[in-house]
């Protein structure tokens, strides 16, 4: 048993698989027990379902106090409140999605589950690249700070601006080079059918996959900026990746709750712009005002973050009181 305590990115081997565990546990239970009829996922079970990811999600940030610390599980909560926010964009986008193709919200959970194991995986592979970077080359963070400022800055002068499934050039490459059905085929990603060109059975793509290309494609451009994000709150991996993954996970469980009411949520880009802008800027603050090690304090930068989001929460909810419902997507 020796071998669960090796180090491996600056963290026991058994903390990782413990982790790992916890996550695909919840994964089974979510597609072999939960969902192993296929049913159209209201509302009101959206919202048990996120409560009971997110109560998981504090758990194990006590868990890493237990075994860190006070200042990790301030970082990892910091962290699992940042990603959850900055993804709550990624919902809008994934409804668009759902609804340029045309998914039935029958489906939709099938393409989200799977969605987000291309995202444990992908994550992964980023902020372990990122870790090495910033190791190697600590200056890199101030890059990440200059970009995150830049990405905050360009997300409040684009606020307005919706995403168009259409117009995306990987959906427009993979329309030019691969076989794709018109319709759906229920709940299958590919089909065989016969290939009007050649007169053979081939493999098809179904709107299903397509679906499913895009939510992975627009989770990675969403990455880009989440990851250098949270490496401003802290450079441990451990922090950084278990913060990521609970925040997805609470967020996809949410989906169908946020889709219904994303109209609500029309002034929080701006917050969101804010709190990108404040992140980057903690890493230069953070030595201008001299703290120790240069950090801004875990404990403040999570009592502005939270001051942040409140205040955008707010001001959408208070702004779109009297509007119309809107219908979500398919």
């Amino acid at each position: 048993m020796e071998f669960l305590l090796f180090d491996f990115l600056g963290k026991p081997l058994w903390m990782w698989l413990g982790f790992l565990g916890i996550v695909f546990t919840l994964l089974a239970l979510d597609l072999g027990v939960l969902h192993r009829d296929e049913h159209e996922i209201s509302v009101k079970e959206s919202l048990w379902l996120s409560a009971g990811y997110i109560t998981l999600g504090l758990a194990f940030g006590a868990v890493v106090w237990w075994q860190l610390g006070i200042v990790a599980a301030e970082e990892y909560v910091t962290g699992y409140v940042i990603e959850k926010s900055l993804a709550m964009d990624n919902v809008f986008v994934i409804a668009m999605i759902f609804s340029y193709f045309a998914i039935p919200r029958l489906y939709q959970h099938r393409v989200l589950f799977w969605g987000i194991l291309g995202v444990i995986v992908l994550r992964g592979i980023m902020i372990a690249l990122g870790t090495t970077i910033v190791e190697q080359f600590h200056w890199a963070l101030y890059i990440f700070g200059a970009f995150l400022i830049y990405t905050g800055v360009r997300m409040w002068m684009m606020a307005e601006q919706d995403y168009s499934v259409g117009d995306s050039k990987i959906l427009a490459y993979i329309r030019g080079h691969f076989r794709i059905t018109d319709e759906l085929h229920g709940h299958d990603f590919t089909v065989k059918k016969v290939d009007p060109k050649t007169g053979k059975l081939a493999t098809f793509a179904t709107p299903l996959l397509l679906a499913l290309v895009m939510v992975e494609f627009v989770d990675l451009v969403f990455a880009v900026d989440s990851i250098p994000a949270i490496f401003a709150i802290t450079t441990d991996p451990f922090i950084v990746y278990t913060s990521n993954i609970f925040a997805i996970l609470g967020l996809r469980a949410l989906y169908f709750a946020l889709a219904a009411m994303v109209h609500r949520f029309h002034y929080l880009k701006y917050a969101l712009s804010v709190l990108l802008v404040f992140i980057g800027s903690k890493i230069f603050v953070g030595d201008l005002l001299g703290f120790e090690g240069g950090k801004f304090p875990a404990s403040l930068s999570l009592a502005i973050t939270v001051g942040i989001l409140a205040a955008g929460v707010g001001w959408s909810l208070w702004k779109t009181r009297n509007d119309p419902p809107v219908e979500s997507a398919t």
